[in-house]
């Protein structure tokens, strides 16, 4: 069955985005256990699977390619270089049609059966629905990591306490249009989705083995990510950075004040330069801190108002024509 489906059709029920890097021999059982899940729901003729190749180095494109010739309901979508999981995820909700938007990763860790219970709450009248995971099949530091992040969320998005921020996510039509207004360079989907409502909750999977192959998160980008939502969609290490140095100035104020004071009690006291050269390494790093958090929020607003992509699409299956 080629796919022959355009944008003008009626829209489906439930579309499925996933971005794709390094999944190439995942795809095939991804696309059959979509499928197995969408009919037991009875949608096999209401749902779409978007599967956005993220520059994959493999043949992942290859294999989205022969899989939207072979489905009518996959629909591929190739971007032009790495753009990382969160913009390949803008770019398929760009592309998705259907009146509940379902985002999981590729690597079948997020099991396509739980999409009927995403279904459900999102039925019920909730805008959004997370996953949260039971026997976390993840590394240490990685669950480690995922905790600081969430303790970070929830200070700087004023996120609940309690809702575990998942990449298996389900999102009305509704809010999917209003996250795809934003066209930063640096997207963040859950934090676009904590600035656009509050109707969320979350029903609890039992998380999967990787089916193949290692997880593509390593400690670089899970910084980058952590960073990405620390200044993209909050002020506040800017105002921690400002009562740092008022903080700083005070002690400061102090410590000169005792000084003198000890200066005109002992007229003999030995000036200390040990302890001076530590105060000015101390509030030179405090600066230097200060200036970088400043020169991250400077760095993408310059980025963003010199238009940097937030995506760029070389191909898609229903428009074979493009270049690749």
């Amino acid at each position: 069955m080629r796919n022959s489906r355009s944008d003008d059709t009626a829209a489906p029920l439930l579309s499925i985005v996933v971005p794709v890097y390094r999944s190439e021999k995942i795809l095939p059982l991804l696309v059959k256990k979509s499928l197995e899940t969408a009919t037991a729901l009875g949608l096999a003729d209401q749902f779409e699977l978007i599967l956005v190749n993220d520059c994959s180095p493999d043949n992942s494109w290859t294999v989205i390619a022969a899989l939207a010739n072979e489905y009518s309901f996959v629909r591929g979508v190739s971007l032009r270089r790495n753009f990382g999981q969160h913009n390949a995820v803008m770019a398929g909700l760009h592309h998705a049609n259907g009146r509940f938007v379902v985002v999981m990763d590729d690597d079948l860790q997020h099991p396509p059966e739980a999409i009927g219970e995403i279904i459900a709450a999102l039925s019920g009248g909730f805008d959004v629905c997370y996953t949260h995971y039971a026997g976390r099949q993840h590394a240490l530091w990685k669950v480690m990591g995922s905790r600081f992040n969430d303790a970070v969320a929830t200070l700087l998005l004023n996120k609940p306490r309690g809702l575990y921020l998942s990449s298996f996510k389900g999102l009305r039509r509704e809010v999917v249009q209003e996250v795809i207004r934003y066209d930063g360079p640096y997207a963040y989907v859950d934090g676009l989705i904590l600035d656009i409502t509050r109707s969320i909750t979350s029903v609890r999977i039992q998380h999967q083995p990787r089916h193949e192959g290692e997880g593509n998160y390593n400690l670089r980008r899970s910084i980058s990510l952590w960073l990405k939502m620390a200044t993209s969609f909050s002020v506040l290490p800017l105002r921690v950075a400002t009562l740092t140095g008022f903080a700083l100035s005070a002690i400061s104020a102090l410590i000169i004040l005792f000084i003198l004071l000890e200066k005109l009690l002992n007229p003999d006291l030995p000036r200390g330069w040990a302890s001076l050269i530590a105060t000015v390494l101390f509030v030179g790093g405090i600066q230097t801190m200060c200036l970088g958090v400043m020169g991250e929020y400077i760095g993408r607003s310059y980025l963003k108002l010199n238009k940097k992509p937030q995506f760029v699409i070389a191909n898609t299956t229903w428009q074979a024509e493009q270049p690749p």
